[in-house]
């Protein structure tokens, strides 16, 4: 994987860089996606993947997570930054190594192919629990849902099965038990 040629994803004397996953709860109204993204390119953070749906319809909410990269300096820096918005109710940092974070992706995928490599493909599948969405005697859709670094092998375990067309979400995540964040 190329490394990234951005002055604020280089180790410093404060640590090295780590994966977090932002999660953002936002007013929904127009530009404000924009607004945090923004945020993000003005200053040369990376954006590795990026989820956002309306949560509240009465309260007019959005959750936006965001997958990025840095040094505990450059996320902290991000987290202040995100928090000046306007539009921006709370912020969270859920760290990928927090046994109390739930962390999945959803993927589609399609796969074109003979019958025995069909077969062998839904054989594969079975431990991924996924969801046949549409079939046909040459192809499949599947719905799976899972950690990234699982949806990544089972897309290294497909291609040569047939798999033609991968669409994923992004990350989501959400603290565990009865517990909400709260900022």
């Amino acid at each position: 994987m190329p490394k990234s040629k951005s002055a604020y994803s280089q180790p410093t004397k404060f640590g090295k860089e780590e994966h977090h996953i932002i999660v953002v709860w936002v007013d929904n109204e127009a530009g404000v996606l924009a607004r945090v993204i923004g945020l993000f390119s003005g200053r040369g953070y990376n954006i590795e993947s990026l989820a956002v749906a309306e949560i509240d319809k009465k309260k007019h909410l959005s959750r936006i997570t965001i997958v990025t990269k840095g040094t505990p300096e450059v996320i902290q820096q991000i987290k202040l930054q995100l928090s000046k918005l306007i539009p921006v109710h709370k912020v969270a940092d859920f760290s990928r190594n927090d046994p109390d974070i739930l962390f999945r992706e959803l993927a589609l995928f399609k796969l074109v192919g003979s019958t025995k490599k069909l077969d062998k493909a839904k054989k594969l599948c079975k431990k991924y629990n996924v969801i046949i969405l549409d079939k046909t005697k040459k192809s499949f859709v599947i719905q799976v849902t899972a950690l990234r670094r699982e949806i990544d092998k089972l897309i290294v375990a497909l291609k040569p099965l047939g798999l033609i067309s991968a669409s994923r979400t992004g990350a989501v995540a959400m603290t565990r038990g009865k517990e909400v964040f709260t900022q």
